[in-house]
């Protein structure tokens, strides 16, 4: 079988796992009523620390009004505040509240918690073999 026939069957395979763990993950978030883009632009925060809404929006890769919504959200959620940036009076800084900090870890304790149920299932060797894969995996999502 030529390699390329061979890459795409590689890729559409991955592609439906892939988007079926997500959609799994997905079904084990914490009980609580944010959307996908406010839970993501929290994580985005608790990862890198406090960042303009502009920064923000570049590493959602959103448009800032996209971002100025969702951040309007959150903060009358009690999830994030402003301060202001040390250098420039222009703007602000967005960072996490202690509640947003507790939701997040409930939400990942939730999720992490599911996936170690599922990998427990597995053979040591098929653990090892993911354990090789998830680098690779992390790599093939920041080359885009």
């Amino acid at each position: 079988m030529p390699t390329m026939t061979r890459t795409a069957e590689l890729a559409s395979t991955m592609r439906v796992s892939v988007m079926r763990l997500s959609r799994r993950l997905r079904t084990e978030r914490a009980d609580h009523d944010l959307t996908l883009t406010q839970t993501a632009a929290l994580a985005t925060l608790d990862r890198h620390g406090p960042l303009t809404p502009r920064e923000l929006a570049d590493h959602e890769h959103v448009q800032p009004p996209s971002m100025t919504r969702t951040l309007a959200a959150l903060e009358e959620l009690g999830l994030i505040t402003r301060t202001p940036h040390a250098t420039d009076g222009r703007q602000h800084l967005v960072a996490l509240t202690a509640d947003a900090k507790a939701l997040l870890r409930e939400d990942r304790r939730r999720r992490d918690a599911w996936l170690s149920r599922r990998l427990a299932e597995l053979t040591q060797d098929e653990r090892d073999l993911l354990r090789a894969a998830a680098p690779l995996l992390d790599r093939i999502t920041r080359s885009a």
